[in-house]
């Protein structure tokens, strides 16, 4: 009976020292390490999510685009690519596994849209309101791989949207 109490007593002393405060080891690696500044840190988490972003571009292919009317043709296929690659994260009334998608556009800039959707890696890595949607939901959004054609024809459809 001693010897049973004592074993719990041990794990019980040994669970209890390695739940607290341990620092992990730094591990020797080939590949340089990124370091964010706190700066960039405390930024991306105090954005306004809601606010509009249109000054930023984004980071990608797309560096400017000029939008001009509706064009139906686009908006039929960029619908048709959204319901294939958008609509297991993406609603456009309510938040789900990824933010709303109603009034984008007026949000966010049509190069952002366009380079989220095409660059989407490195958006989530450096883009300071990338950044901060990942925060906010906690969960990355998948790179599809999209034609800057199929890009431009979502964004159509999500001018539609408003």
């Amino acid at each position: 009976m001693k010897f049973k109490f004592l074993t719990l007593l041990i794990v019980v002393a040994l669970l209890a020292t390695s739940c607290g405060n341990t620092k992990k080891e730094d591990k020797p690696s080939s590949e340089p390490i990124k370091k964010e500044t706190p700066k960039q840190n405390s930024a991306s988490s105090k954005i306004d999510l809601t606010a509009p972003t249109l000054e930023n571009k984004g980071i990608g292919p797309i560096k400017t685009i000029e939008l001009t009317a509706i064009d139906d043709k686009l908006v039929a296929k960029g619908k048709e690519l959204y319901k294939t690659n958008c609509t297991a994260c993406h609603k456009f009334k309510k938040r789900y596994i990824g933010p709303g998608l109603k009034g984008v556009t007026e949000r966010r800039s049509p190069e952002w849209i366009m380079n989220m959707i095409l660059n989407t890696k490195e958006m989530l890595e450096n883009d300071v309101v990338a950044k901060a949607l990942i925060a906010e939901y906690n969960a990355p959004m998948a790179q599809q791989q999209l034609s800057k054609d199929d890009a431009r024809a979502i964004l159509e459809y999500f001018r539609t949207k408003n």
